[in-house]
């Protein structure tokens, strides 16, 4: 049996959130001089593993650029298994989200999708089309695609759009076609309408009427649907959020916003589903916030996100990373983290992510 995200599609870890007390409402007067200090401190108090970065080299440059250095002969992103190494394309399109987002490392941007549409590549991950076609990966690497200026009705001679399009349930629900089973999920459907809103044609409505109706009772998303307990979750709610605002809903994605920011720790982290605060919810999330408008939110998030990242007092190998919850670094964990917690960095929402403006080379957080 391949490892969970090494070859069936729909297998990234997403990690739901538990609820935190909401923090009480503040007068405009006291939510601005907050914000105000909030900002301050994303510049001015840096936690004790970190350092400025070299001018130009900012944080989410830094933390793209250290991804980039971590690339399978520069190109790809790989899991290992009982000591076998299997392709983790889903974790190389998360480069080129991030490559995007942060500006930079187009030429790794590049190389990575070329590897990822190779016939062979692709179809381990989105399936043949016939008997296999995976909602999730199939929707996710149309994304990419898109983000990077490329035509996803022709990858290789494969019409990615189309192909999506045919796994739409008459619910709206996007389905998995597969002797494994379907495995679809929040993300799957999120990703179909983000990838479908940039086309001409636009995304169905009834996919966003499927995906609004799953909301839980407090607001949030879950990952999984029609579960005996509707149990939202952050990850899910994070991007759901971002697909419902590109297909016009925004009550449904405003009661997700809310949820968030009543599930946001102190520290602006978000947490898993074990409480565990971490760099792929609070990146996710962050995301969200700032897409969504709400800055004071995302400031706090930020400020989570840059505490995570390893400055000047890190191993030269890993100054830029962002690891995955403060304890011991992981390289392991770390890639994943990274590369979502540079969309959270930045803020840059999938909608309208596009790698147009990025830069060649991977920047290096420079230390004195």
């Amino acid at each position: 049996m391949l490892p969970a995200g090494g070859g069936r599609p729909g297998s990234d870890d997403r990690r739901a959130g538990k609820a935190l007390p909401m923090v009480a409402r503040l007068s405009r007067h006291r939510l601005l001089a907050l914000f105000c200090g909030v900002l301050a401190a994303l510049t001015l108090a840096a936690p004790a593993t970190a350092a400025p970065a070299h001018p130009g080299v900012d944080r989410a440059g830094a933390a793209a650029g250290w991804l980039a250095r971590q690339l399978v002969d520069g190109e790809r992103f790989e899991v290992v298994f009982d000591g076998v190494a299997y392709p983790d394309q889903g974790l190389t399109l998360d480069a080129v989200f991030a490559f995007a987002a942060a500006g930079v490392a187009d030429d790794f941007g590049t190389r990575a999708l070329t590897w990822v549409t190779r016939p062979d590549v692709r179809d381990g991950y989105v399936g043949d089309g016939g008997t296999e076609a995976y909602a999730g990966a199939t929707a996710k690497l149309a994304l990419a695609v898109q983000v990077r200026g490329g035509d996803p009705t022709d990858v290789g001679g494969v019409d990615l759009i189309a192909r999506l399009r045919g796994l739409e349930s008459p619910s709206g629900r996007f389905t998995d076609r597969s002797a494994y089973g379907n495995y679809s999920n929040a993300f799957s459907q999120s990703f179909a309408i983000l990838a479908l809103d940039r086309t001409a044609q636009g995304a169905p409505a009834t996919a966003a009427t499927w995906l609004a109706g799953t909301r839980c009772p407090d607001g949030g998303y879950p990952l999984l649907p029609a579960q005996p307990v509707c149990t939202s979750d952050v990850d899910a709610t994070a991007l759901a959020v971002q697909a419902l605002q590109a297909a016009g809903r925004p009550v449904a994605a405003a009661a997700g916003l809310r949820w968030l920011v009543s599930v946001q720790g102190a520290n602006g982290s978000f947490a898993d589903s074990a409480g565990v605060p971490n760099a792929n919810s609070t990146g996710l999330a962050a995301q969200a916030l700032r897409t969504g408008h709400r800055p004071l939110a995302w400031a706090r998030a930020r400020v989570y996100l840059v505490g995570l990242q390893v400055g000047c007092a890190g191993a030269p190998a890993d100054r830029g990373a962002v690891d995955f919850d403060g304890g011991v670094f992981d390289p392991a964990t770390a890639t994943r983290a990274t590369g979502q917690a540079v969309l959270g960095l930045t803020g840059d929402g999938y909608a309208t992510l596009s790698a147009a403006a990025a830069g060649s080379g991977a920047p290096v957080l420079t230390c004195p």
